[in-house]
């Protein structure tokens, strides 16, 4: 949104007075307490040479300074305007804000009827305003529309553009002699057509509201104008339409027939109804005033649904509380005057009447993010925050750790397995087939991890697998904490409280030493050194076994030597002895040694040729034999 300072300067006469020596400053307040400035750009009325026009570092009477600011969603309701934008400012800086309003005859007696057919529109307002004359718009039009990088078009086009820039509520004209008896404001029938001002055909359905007659479409509410009803250098008699439409609808249909204008973006963010009223009276002024003998008709006001009188309660206290900041009631006061917002207090607690176009303020938060803001957030010191370093014990945290640890004791590894599952007695919604309900137990899961962690055995250098999980099952009389783990194929569950020994106090810890098992880690790693994350491979292993008779008492390292020398890069784990004993004064000793690539699948015959190499490397010690 573009904002000019001299259109600011109308409402904020004491503007140059305060301490402002430059635009730069000026761009600095906004940004700080209102709203990011993308650019700052210079239009000279003296269109004098770009090295001879001054810069931004003194204001300049024959000078306008263009601020591009950038107006987030929560406030596009009020500062998508330059009178949102005037009285924001002269809040920040304390001064007063001058609201200029200006006086139109109530006007004859109409017969324009205007019908109310969707519930999207909150509010139509509608003015036949009779003899205006289209023509060239004043220059100080020209100059204002420039400013903020508009054309002019003709007085009563240029008109609309003026109010919306000004008060933020988008404003339309339809030719009075083109449109045939009512304007019914409705949702568009399954089909129907229009073509808009700029001469684009769009397919419409009941999704979609529009501005019509009994005949044809006039506009697409809220968006475009339509060619039918359009004003051109032979109208005489117009119709001002000021509306307030759901936001919803009109974002969404924008979406549909990929029209995006000025009004779309003010009404997709919201608007408050209450402005149209204002923005009804200063069309109407405009008008009168670049049409002379134009003859206004009464307004017709249909208002379905009225914003309510909003109020907001606030602590002091609490406000501080959450900005980190001393907030007196003196300066809070301070502030509510300068924004013209009525209030009452008892002390520390405050009760404001909120603003109709401030829409953001809903809750207390609000409020402390407004004070916050406008104090300027610069002024709050920084201080970390008190944290007790002693925290509560969790009993069932207690429970859950001690039987982890116990378990982790007696050689069992934790694992974790599925919460959902293709049966059981609550069901949840937008699953996969095999995943709709929550389990009732864990020993299922349980069961089909055991069988995954058997086919790894190799790679795991176990010879017996020993796993537990400790986690939440799912009744329809409510949830359950329990435990389940393997003795051998077996698999044992049981609540966890089942687990524990009865008389367990709390912080006991675990049998057979009790230390907490638990993996941890420092900057340097576990042992001290680097730590370094190795990628699993995802492709399969294979395992072979070879086992030799040795001398008795002569070192089985020796052995596993020759198979890790000899089992090249493909040996990704140490070759293990998972099988010893002793017969006529020799000792047989059975290694398994673990191959996979990172790069491939292996194949049977790769391997054979390896451990030809190993078994020729081992018949080389003649005192050895290879079973």
């Amino acid at each position: 949104m573009k904002i000019s300072y001299n259109w600011l300067k109308s409402y904020i006469p004491d503007l140059l007075e305060i301490n402002l020596p430059n635009a730069n400053k000026l761009r600095d307040i906004f940004t700080y307490h209102l709203t990011e400035i993308e650019g700052l750009e210079i239009i000279d009325k003296k269109n004098r040479p770009l090295q001879l026009r001054p810069d931004y570092n003194n204001f300049d009477p024959d000078i306008d300074y263009i601020f591009d600011m950038k107006i987030l969603p929560d406030r596009a309701h009020d500062l998508l305007s330059h009178r949102g934008v005037a009285r924001d400012l002269a809040g920040i800086l304390g001064l007063e804000y001058k609201n200029i309003e200006y006086k139109v005859p109530v006007g004859e007696q109409t017969k324009l009827s205007i019908k109310v057919e969707s519930e999207n529109c909150r509010r139509y307002m509608g003015r036949i305003i009779k003899n205006v004359e289209v023509s060239v718009s004043p220059e100080w039009v020209k100059e204002h529309l420039s400013s903020v990088g508009q054309r002019s078009i003709n007085n009563l086009v240029d008109a609309t553009n003026i109010v919306m820039f000004d008060r933020g509520n988008p404003i339309h004209v339809f030719d009075l002699d083109k449109v045939s008896g009512s304007i019914v404001i409705r949702q568009a029938k399954e089909g129907e057509k229009m073509t808009t001002l700029d001469n684009k055909e769009v397919k419409l359905g009941p999704a979609n509201m529009v501005i019509a007659d009994k005949k044809n479409i006039l506009a697409l509410a809220g968006i475009k104008g339509g060619k039918i009803a359009e004003v051109d250098k032979n109208t005489k008699n117009i119709i001002i339409e000021v509306a307030n439409f759901d936001p919803t609808s009109v974002r969404k249909t924008s979406k549909e027939v990929n029209i995006f204008t000025d009004a779309v973006k003010r009404f997709e963010n919201d608007l408050s109804p209450e402005v149209a009223s204002d923005a009804m009276n200063d069309m109407s002024a405009l008008v009168l005033e670049m049409c002379k003998g134009a003859t206004p008709e009464e307004v017709v006001d249909v208002y379905t649904k009225k914003q309510e009188e909003r109020k907001l309660s606030f602590n002091i206290n609490k406000i501080s509380k959450r900005l980190g900041l001393e907030v007196s009631v003196a300066t809070v006061e301070d502030i509510l005057k300068h924004y013209g917002v009525s209030y009452k207090n008892n002390e520390e607690d405050f009760e404001i009447i909120v603003p109709k176009n401030r829409l953001d303020l809903n809750i207390e938060e609000d409020m402390a993010e407004e004070i916050g803001r406008i104090l300027g957030y610069e002024i709050i010191k920084e201080k970390s925050p008190e944290i007790n370093k002693n925290p509560k014990a969790n009993e069932n945290f207690e429970k859950i750790n001690w039987a982890r640890n116990k378990l982790l004791n007696d050689g069992y590894s934790e694992v974790m397995t599925y919460s959902f599952r293709d049966k059981g007695e609550v069901e949840v919604l937008a699953s996969a087939s095999d995943k709709k309900f929550l389990r009732t137990n864990l020993s299922d899961g349980l069961k089909e991890s055991l069988k995954l962690n058997q086919l790894n055995m190799p790679l795991l250098e176990m010879n017996e697998i020993k796993i537990f999980e400790i986690g939440t099952v799912f009744k329809k009389d409510g949830e359950e904490m329990h435990i389940a783990y393997n003795e051998k194929k077996e698999i044992k569950e049981m609540k966890l409280e089942e687990f524990l020994p009865p008389s367990r106090p709390a912080g006991t810890p675990p049998p057979a030493g009790g230390e907490e098992i638990s993996p941890r880690l420092d900057k340097e790693g576990a042992g001290g050194g680097s730590l370094k994350f190795q990628p699993w491979s995802i492709y399969p292993f294979i395992s072979r076994d070879v086992a030799v008779w040795m001398p008795e008492g002569e070192s089985s390292e020796k052995l596993k030597k020759i198979l890790t020398e000899n089992g090249t890069s493909l040996l990704i784990k140490e070759p293990y002895i998972f099988d010893s004993f002793t017969k006529d004064e020799k000792t047989s000793y059975a290694f398994r040694l673990v191959f996979q690539s990172y790069e491939r699948t292996l194949t049977d015959t790769e391997i054979n040729e390896i451990m030809t190499k190993i078994t020729n490397k081992i018949k080389e010690n003649n005192d050895w034999q290879v079973r």
